[in-house]
């Protein structure tokens, strides 16, 4: 078994867009049917991390997500824990 999907429900969608595409994930605006416009990254092995709108006070509260990720620029190489706009820890793994 292996995870294939998170999905991350905010009322700072383009907040949360631009933070989690500066660690390298490349969204693409979705809409399915008559469901909500969000943004969707799906990552080399098929895992996808997707951005919806809250709604009905339908919010991801606290949650820890880890990326491990190659040669981000304004990110130094090693370990940090960093805040995405709504509070929700990221641990990302930088190697040079």
């Amino acid at each position: 078994m292996r995870a294939n999907l998170v999905v991350i429900y905010t009322t700072k969608m383009e907040e949360c867009r631009a933070f989690y595409a500066s660690l390298g994930l490349e969204f693409r605006a979705e809409r399915h049917g008559d469901g909500p416009p969000h943004y969707a990254a799906v990552l080399g092995d098929g895992f996808v991390v997707e951005i919806y709108p809250a709604a009905g006070g339908r919010e991801t509260g606290a949650l820890r997500l880890g990326f491990e990720v190659t040669g981000l620029p304004d990110h130094p190489p090693g370990r940090q824990v960093l805040l995405d706009p709504d509070g929700r820890a990221v641990e990302v793994h930088v190697r040079g």
